[in-house]
């Protein structure tokens, strides 16, 4: 499985992600500090929320094998601005949660993740557990394996490790 690391603004729903994720019961946890164990990473809000704990969000980005923003689809704005994915050096992908909620907007919160440079986006509610299983499908698939050369070339294209070659584009023999 791949080790996933959570950012996101307070009361995004990061803890309650990894515990339903773990198919554990929700409870209320405060982050107070990264948390990782096997497959996951949490992080406090706080280090999204503030310019003066963010750098922290990169450092832990290169323990994750996926960087995942986590945002409730009933927030007014993004802390996350465009092109986000030029500095994490990991596949980024969206996690909107509190998809039940009254003011939700679920179409808003997708166009921010897309701007962000997200390459999938998640649906989750992590009460009901809906979209769970979806998330932990993609969690479980393998990267592809490569050779140095084949990295290489991959690069070459602008391409990174984990994006598929152009149709029509092989590697070199």
């Amino acid at each position: 499985m791949k080790k996933l690391f959570l950012m996101g603004r307070s009361e995004a729903g990061k803890t309650s992600l990894t515990q339903a994720l773990k198919g554990e019961e929700l409870h209320y946890i405060k982050t107070q500090y990264t948390n990782t164990n096997d497959d996951t990473i949490d992080s406090p809000g706080e280090y999204a929320e503030s310019k003066r704990f963010s750098v922290g969000l990169a450092c832990f980005s290169f323990e994750a094998d996926v960087v995942a923003i986590v945002q409730a689809a009933d927030e007014p704005f993004s802390l996350f601005g465009a092109s986000l994915h030029s500095f994490i050096l990991r596949p980024l992908i969206g996690v909107i949660t509190k998809t039940d909620s009254p003011y939700a907007n679920v179409e808003m919160v997708k166009l921010w993740m897309e701007n962000a440079g997200c390459e999938r986006i998640f649906l989750v509610n992590n009460v009901t557990r809906e979209g769970i299983q979806e998330l932990m499908e993609y969690l479980e698939e393998d990267f592809p394996k490569l050779t140095m050369e084949q990295a290489k070339f991959k690069q070459s294209l602008g391409l990174s490790e984990w994006d598929p070659l152009p149709e029509g584009v092989e590697y070199p023999i």
